[in-house]
């Protein structure tokens, strides 16, 4: 038997092209697996994405990170990173190193070797706790979490899933659960529930002075800002929150530009004061769902059928939501909720997800179960003290 390799890739080396291809092996005919694009990864001047593993990602201005990857002669058996992302550890006063872009074939030695690596690499530089996996991290915008229920369903846009058995080669291994995020379905949007919303709406817009509107396209910089500015004061206190850099949101903007539909980015103001922003876009991993023959899985193929399909996907996933602590307990969220679903039914969309929702986000469980939505899915964050 030819040995197991764990060879190291710093950022920028070639071999990274290895370093994305791993799922696309390990996966390979699994009817839920549903990747980015390469160039979400790799960078791409025509689709006009940096690249996360490239060094002109805004990322590595403030972390260092490496990649290691298990081969078996010339077959890919994993990968991992191991990453410090100092901002993130400045901002919680922490020492918290990272682990990500996990992946392995059901073999714990793989497994248990690609975590030593990653392991090794941040007991090196002093850290005191192995977090993940992310994508280099946990960041709330930031790919992450491993599946450990809802295997039978494919993931939303910018959601991962993996096999049931990577939850338990993490718990093998030593690792504890930090947090879960939870994912509610709602399978058949209802007028009835958007207009129940509309009805509390009406009550609590008059006396709050409240006005909302939805996204401006043509200044999407701008607005971009204004959901940057409202973000980062209303996720301040979650747990895993970093705040958005100038730079994060620029490229956030630039890969969302094709997608978004402004109808369903609303934002809302207190007495003209900018209060609240929720957001939903078309789960486009329904047209990037892979079809394992070559010519058909490109990013060029996959980037076409996004285009072409995009207008007649019917299910939504609800991104991102945040209200300002002055502005909570005024009944925002029932008044941008409402609308969104409401916009939602009028384009024709039928479905609708709201996820990466913390476990002890009590409120936001609460309104989504009002509207009938059921929990399907949950991932799981994991520690391991160093």
């Amino acid at each position: 038997m030819t040995e197991l390799l764990i060879e190291e890739i710093p950022l920028g080396d070639v071999r990274l092209r290895d370093f994305v291809e791993v799922p696309w092996r390990l996966h390979r005919g699994d009817a839920n697996w549903t990747p980015p694009l390469r160039a979400e990864y790799l960078g791409s001047r025509l689709l006009g994405l940096p690249g996360l593993l490239t060094p002109r990602h805004p990322y590595h201005q403030h972390a260092e990170v490496t990649h290691f990857l298990a081969r078996q002669g010339s077959a890919l058996l994993g990968r991992i990173s191991a990453a410090i992302n100092h901002r993130f550890n400045d901002h919680h006063h922490t020492q918290i190193g990272f682990f990500g872009f996990f992946e392995t074939v059901q073999d714990f030695d793989v497994a248990s070797a690609l975590l030593d690596a990653a392991r090794n690499w941040v007991t090196e530089r002093g850290l005191k706790v192995l977090r993940g996996p992310g994508e280099y991290s946990n960041a709330t915008h930031e790919r992450q979490g491993v599946l450990i229920s809802g295997f039978e369903y494919p993931p939303t846009v910018e959601l991962t899933h993996n096999p049931p058995y990577y939850d338990e080669f993490l718990d093998r291994y030593g690792f504890h659960k930090a947090k879960d995020y939870h994912a509610y379905v709602g399978d058949e949007l209802r007028s009835e529930d958007a207009s129940r919303l509309a009805r509390i709406a009406e009550r609590v817009r008059t006396r709050h002075g409240i006005t909302t509107r939805m996204a401006d396209l043509k200044s999407l910089s701008e607005e971009i800002r204004l959901l940057v500015r409202i973000y980062n004061e209303a996720w301040a206190k979650n747990w895993g929150f970093l705040p958005l850099t100038d730079e994060e949101a620029h490229a956030l903007a630039e890969s969302l530009r094709p997608v978004l539909i402004p109808q369903l980015l609303r934002f809302a103001f207190v007495k003209g004061e900018p209060a609240a922003v929720v957001g939903a876009i078309p789960d486009l991993y329904v047209a990037l769902r892979p079809r394992w023959r070559r010519p058909l899985d490109t990013d060029l193929v996959r980037t076409a059928r996004v285009l072409l399909q995009r207008r007649r996907i019917q299910r939504l996933r609800g991104m991102f939501f945040g209200i300002r602590p002055a502005f909570r307990q005024m009944g925002i969220d029932a008044i941008l909720f409402g609308e969104v679903l409401a916009a939602g039914l009028r384009l024709g969309y039928t479905w609708l997800e709201s996820s990466m929702i913390l476990e002890n986000n009590q409120a936001i469980i609460m309104l989504v179960e009002t509207l009938g939505m059921r929990l399907y899915k949950t991932w799981r964050i994991y520690d391991l003290d160093l």
